[in-house]
């Protein structure tokens, strides 16, 4: 089928929830993908922080296609040797004693939520079901996870949500210690706010925050769905701030493109979800669990790619630092950590974004839409940083101010 037929046919076919942009893309290896016509562009957004080995990376596609022959599902009533493999891995790797397996990052906040509650119950005996979150913080889409977005423009239509869901400043601990009640459960965060605008705390942060809860007998739950998996230089972000979580929640990165997420949590918490409190048909699937372990024994390997990432970060950062001075009546702020970069703009993104796509770079945008969100495959060098910079420059040039 020709590009304009496969647009025009998908139109017809799928619920309108994306606006797409006006390509259909066929295949793609390590930062490049191509369109059906051939057309070939650089991937700074990598299914937006997902492919963090690239696109179709040798060995986890091996795995995919060694578990494919082997066995492609089994529900949870049986055990599989990758749902082990990968629980060894991450608990090794973690703060975590127990892990429990879903397929998004949406499924497994609703997961950490319902976890949170469900032990806080048990342990005072009674309600104990408040949660703060922060203003501009992203979730997931489902109805729970959606409660705890601080973004309205996600519940519009959706109302009412779930009640007893307090929203405070990011960045602001106080706030925070000021809304603890007798009902409060847990304190949900994202070490970094993605979706909201690449919003990046002040060091000290996570240890006021975690501090508090500690002193209040509450629990803190991180969300590290965009976060985790290598892509702020750690294999975790919250490594970054000195501190632990309760409960931790993983997706987009940790199957290398294939959906699977998770719940981390220590084993006093874990232990109230017991049988029949919590389940998933596909969760800890054997394929996506195999993928998910050859990408993390690349990441871990010898530590490089975690080296590679804080090193190649400094380097585009101080590049995009470069190209802000150069259009600062466009250009506002460069911020992020690792490769979790936002660009904040003086104009809209939007048509920053367009403008790249024409020219073979794909982007996105985060927050208001005046972010420019780069989160680029771990695997870039200073020749692709490079390669998008001059396109960066060449549509800041054309762009209005």
């Amino acid at each position: 089928m020709e590009q304009r037929e496969i647009m025009n046919l998908s139109e017809k076919l799928l619920i309108p929830t994306y606006k797409r942009y006006p390509i259909v893309l066929r295949k793609g290896r390590g930062v490049r993908v191509w369109d059906v016509e051939g057309k070939e562009y650089l991937d700074f957004l990598a299914g937006i922080a997902v492919n963090v080995l690239g696109h179709c990376p040798r060995k986890v596609v091996i795995a995919i296609q060694k578990q494919v022959q082997r066995l492609i599902h089994t529900s949870n009533l049986y055990y599989t040797e990758p749902q082990l493999s990968l629980a060894h891995i991450l608990i090794k790797n973690s703060f975590a004693d127990r892990v429990f397996f879903c397929n998004s990052g949406t499924e497994a906040n609703e997961g950490a939520l319902k976890l949170a509650r469900l032990y806080m119950k048990k342990k005072f005996g009674k309600e104990r079901f408040e949660f703060i979150s922060t203003f501009n913080s992203f979730h997931g889409r489902t109805f729970g996870s959606l409660s705890i977005t601080g973004q309205e423009k996600y519940h519009d239509g959706f109302e009412p949500l779930l009640s007893g869901v307090k929203f405070v400043p990011f960045n602001d601990p106080q706030a925070i210690y000021e809304s603890i009640t007798d009902k409060t459960c847990a304190v949900i965060l994202e070490p970094i706010q993605a979706e909201g605008g690449i919003n990046v705390p002040d060091k000290d942060y996570l240890k006021k925050v975690r501090r508090i809860c500690n002193e209040a007998g509450i629990l803190l739950i991180l969300d590290e769905v965009q976060t985790g998996i290598g892509r702020t230089g750690k294999l975790f972000a919250y490594e970054h701030f000195g501190i632990e979580p309760d409960i931790m929640t993983l997706a987009k990165g940790l199957g290398g493109g294939i959906p699977i997420g998770a719940i981390l949590t220590k084993e006093e918490i874990s232990k109230a979800f017991a049988p029949k409190t919590h389940a998933s048909t596909f969760g800890g699937n054997p394929v996506a669990c195999a993928s998910a372990v050859a990408t993390l024994e690349t990441i871990l390997e010898d530590g490089y790619l975690l080296n590679h990432c804080e090193r190649i970060s400094k380097y585009f950062i101080k590049k995009l630092n470069s190209l802000k001075e150069k259009h600062s009546e466009k250009i506002k702020e460069i911020r992020g950590l690792g490769l979790l970069i936002g660009m904040e703009l003086f104009i809209d993104g939007s048509d920053i974004v367009k403008k790249c796509l024409e020219k073979g770079l794909l982007i996105g945008t985060a927050g208001d839409g005046k972010v420019l969100r780069f989160t680029p495959p771990l695997i870039i060098e200073k020749e692709d940083i490079e390669e998008a910079l001059k396109i960066l420059n060449e549509v800041f040039n054309e762009a209005k101010s």
